[in-house]
């Protein structure tokens, strides 16, 4: 009896541990700064502020040629992101098609 009430509650236990990761964040803006030693760069979104996004070999690139492609004052960069250990690393980031639900920055 013992055996099947642990068994169950290993059971309930498993699934809620697997899907616990946190959720994307999408954010959109200027290129304010680039550190390529660390692969991160500054991204200011202005709903949201500035913002550090750390990239890996994981991040998948769009229309642009990964870190080495991306230059301080592009416009439109759009990174999804998810915390990670503190961090915001990126899972994709790519030149918005202008589509998004940001409107424009009065800066």
């Amino acid at each position: 009896m013992k055996l099947i009430a642990l068994i169950t509650a290993a059971a309930l236990l498993v699934p809620a541990t697997a899907s616990a990761q946190a959720p994307l964040r999408e954010y959109e803006g200027e290129v304010v700064s680039i550190n390529r030693e660390a692969k991160r760069f500054r991204l200011h979104d202005c709903e949201r502020g500035t913002v550090r996004v750390h990239v890996n070999r994981n991040t998948r690139w769009e229309r642009i040629d990964r870190l080495a492609g991306l230059r301080v004052g592009m416009r439109r960069v759009e990174a999804k992101v998810r915390r990670v250990d503190g961090r915001w690393v990126a899972r994709e980031v790519e030149i918005s098609g202008g589509g998004g639900e940001h409107g424009g920055c009065s800066r």
